[in-house]
């Protein structure tokens, strides 16, 4: 009995966890300062939630082309993704990391392993109406 009991108690637990987790699917803009002085730049981030997992691709004017983003995760309230970019001949890692709250995600990204590391710049994406 206490062992049934217990079973249903990690259940209930893991559908309320899923059910707290922040709703992000869907289209998210942001600007961001642009690299060498050159201005800002437009970030569209179109995000896929499905329980603790995140898929979904991230567009900068900067840099044209979609990129789909890697190792999506999403827990509570906050979330975190990476993608790889080439610069010239360097490919790098770009980490972002962010926290939801309502229609605004407040993120940090930074370069895994150098020029300014993960939490390097703040971003603020707004989710598109």
């Amino acid at each position: 009995m206490k062992g049934r009991i217990l079973t249903i108690a990690v259940a209930v637990s893991m559908m309320l966890a899923a059910a707290w987790a922040a709703d992000v699917t869907g289209k998210w803009v942001a600007t961001a300062p642009g690299g060498q002085g050159q201005g800002e730049s437009t970030i569209t981030l179109v995000f896929q939630a499905a329980g603790e997992k995140l898929t979904g691709t991230l567009d900068n004017s900067a840099m044209p082309g979609a990129v789909a983003i890697e190792e999506g995760k999403i827990d509570g309230d906050t979330l975190s993704f990476s993608l790889k970019r080439v610069i010239g001949e360097q490919a790098m890692k770009v980490v972002w990391k962010g926290k939801v709250a309502g229609d605004e995600i407040r993120f940090t990204r930074g370069i895994e392993g150098g020029m300014g590391g993960p939490g390097g710049d703040e971003i603020i994406a707004r989710r598109a109406k």
